[in-house]
């Protein structure tokens, strides 16, 4: 095998690596129970991903399966070492983080979301960060009060 082909291979496999760090949101990591079990749940196969990575015999592989898991568990740890659990919110007719909203938009469509942390947010899933700009204009609100959101209105309908 020629040098270099092999220094070739190294450059590559440093390329991959050698990954970005996962952004870490500013301000607090604000998480329900359900969001701080998904956090640690993920931790626990990111350390099962780095270590079955370990067991890899030829190191460039080896480098180049762990760095996925081995970013994913600094990006995990922190998040579980700073999450904030915001108990359930008592049920007063307001929207709160945790609250599972559902609202009216100007157009007739119905969406249904509940209000979780950053990590825990999955639109598709139903689920949107206390962040989001839809989040934002519905705290504090209460059924039937309308709320703007991206330059159209929306009404709440109910709040669980």
């Amino acid at each position: 095998m020629s040098v270099a082909f092999t220094k070739e291979d190294s450059a590559e496999t440093a390329s991959e690596t050698m990954l970005p760090e996962r952004s870490i949101p500013d301000g607090p990591n604000l998480v329900t129970e359900e969001g701080l079990a998904l956090l640690q749940r993920d931790l626990e196969a990111a350390r099962g991903a780095y270590e079955a990575a370990m067991g890899v015999d030829d190191i460039n592989e080896r480098r180049r399966l762990a760095a996925t898991p081995f970013r994913d568990i600094r990006y995990l740890s922190e998040r579980v070492r700073t999450a904030q659990i915001v108990p359930p919110s008592p049920a007063d007719g307001t929207v709160r983080f945790g609250s599972t909203v559902t609202f009216e938009r100007e157009d007739g469509r119905i969406q249904t979301y509940r209000i979780v942390g950053d990590d825990e947010a999955d639109p598709s899933s139903g689920t949107i960060s206390f962040r989001s700009p839809i989040a934002r204009a519905l705290m504090g609100k209460t059924v039937d009060e309308v709320a703007s959101v991206a330059g159209g209105d929306v009404e709440i309908v109910s709040i669980s």
